[in-house]
């Protein structure tokens, strides 16, 4: 397995360092000056934190993943990004052909949760 991180100070900790050594993983740190190699998937967590962990309040593990799934299908297929010219990421993934199908399976299955 490999282990990888930026060079923040939780990731060059001796003791962090020992305890995946002691593990067998493989260590792989993100050369300095590379901060924006992970921004894409920060800001999906910054989203997923301030849209939806935060404002909930999950009671059991079993709530938390249903609620996470729920965010992430909204995220990917609803919700427009202005990165993406207002399109959501499945628009531009799998095209226009792949969003009218799920949008239809939706509807179907918005009694599941």
């Amino acid at each position: 397995m490999i282990w990888n991180s930026d060079q923040g100070s939780q990731f060059t900790n001796p003791r962090y360092i020992e305890r995946l050594k002691d593990n067998d993983i493989q260590i792989s740190m993100d050369g300095r000056g590379r901060a924006l190699d992970n921004v894409f998937t920060e800001r999906l967590w910054r989203s997923v934190k301030y849209e939806e962990v935060y404002l909930k309040n999950y009671q059991t593990p079993r709530e938390a993943r249903l609620g996470l799934q729920r965010y992430l299908e909204f995220y990917n297929y609803q919700r427009p990004h202005q990165a993406l010219s207002y399109k959501t990421p499945a628009e531009v993934y799998f095209g226009d052909q792949r969003r009218i199908q799920l949008s239809r399976l939706e509807m179907e299955d918005s009694t599941l949760f």
